[in-house]
């Protein structure tokens, strides 16, 4: 697949795979919350006639390459042309050399004299918090990265993955330190509980969902393939995904491999996208519970 072909591929159906999905649609516009930092208003708008976006909350937008040098922090082409092959499923060997990652020192492209240490920053656990997850859940299951990008010194929730890569995350910054791939946790079970990202793992264990089975994390849908040589060996694969149409999507191709095997757990959180927007709704609805029970009194 030649470089304009890549640039062809739609950026809608790019955003998908990662599991990002519209907000909002108008005549050639369509509106998401950034994929690439955490924003209540969205923001990112999209424009599927030119295949071009534009980050009005950063200022800054481009085409497929430029959106990809933006979810792994680099302006290398040949970086950013790998990343769009692999998420787009394109063969990737034309566009030279990959370089490994070693993600304890620099890289090379984007993240510069990487730290990983043990999840304890106030701020991180803090911003977790919010998103309903325990300090005890988060710091028993996760890192702390810092990293120095641009020239200037960040900090993000790491969360690690098979190939040695890790999922990072802040408030304001949603992204991935390469190579991509999905996190095993196995303890043995004969039963294996599947999620789209970390978020969902960690609320599952928040919410005391498969305490004594094993759990894997695609860290993207487009990961679903390398999930396979996990995967296969279990008896038994509860699928926790998106209620969107990247998540059905993925549950039809792990019921066409594994069949009966699979089951389908997204009823659990009937209404809500996600496992981690069920568990933050749960507390909202205990702490107003709460609130009125104090009235009365």
């Amino acid at each position: 697949m030649d470089i304009e072909a890549m640039k062809r591929f739609p950026i809608e159906d790019f955003l998908a795979r990662l599991g990002h999905h519209p907000v909002q649609r108008r005549a050639n516009a369509i509106w998401y919350r950034s994929p690439y930092r955490e924003e209540k208003t969205p923001s990112f708008k999209v424009n599927p006639e030119k295949n071009l976006w534009f980050d009005f909350g950063e200022g800054k937008g481009g085409n497929i390459f430029a959106l990809a040098g933006e979810f792994i922090k680099t302006g290398d082409f040949l970086t950013q042309a790998r990343y769009v092959a692999e998420v787009a499923g394109m063969p990737a060997q034309d566009y030279g050399p990959q370089k490994a990652v070693d993600t304890h020192r620099s890289n090379g492209h984007s993240f510069e004299d990487v730290e990983v240490l043990p999840l304890q920053n106030w701020a991180l656990l803090h911003y977790l918090q919010e998103r309903g997850i325990p300090s005890a859940v988060a710091i028993a299951n996760c890192k702390e990265m810092r990293y120095t990008t641009h020239g200037k010194r960040y900090f993000a929730v790491a969360f690690g993955n098979e190939g040695g890569g890790y999922e990072i995350r802040n408030p304001f910054f949603k992204g991935c330190v390469p190579p991509k791939d999905v996190t095993l946790l196995s303890v043995g079970s004969d039963a294996c509980n599947v999620y789209e990202g970390f978020m969902d793992y960690l609320s599952a264990r928040a919410l005391g969902i498969g305490g004594r089975e094993d759990h894997l994390v695609l860290n993207s849908v487009s990961n679903v393939a390398r999930a396979y040589r996990h995967l296969d060996g279990y008896g038994r694969v509860q699928c926790y995904l998106d209620n969107d149409e990247a998540g059905w999507r993925t549950l039809e191709t792990l019921r066409t491999r594994y069949g009966e095997r699979v089951s389908d757990c997204s009823g659990i959180y009937n209404g809500c996208k996600d496992l981690n927007e069920y568990l933050q709704s749960r507390l909202k609805q205990n702490e107003k519970n709460n609130r009125n029970i104090r009235l009365k009194m």
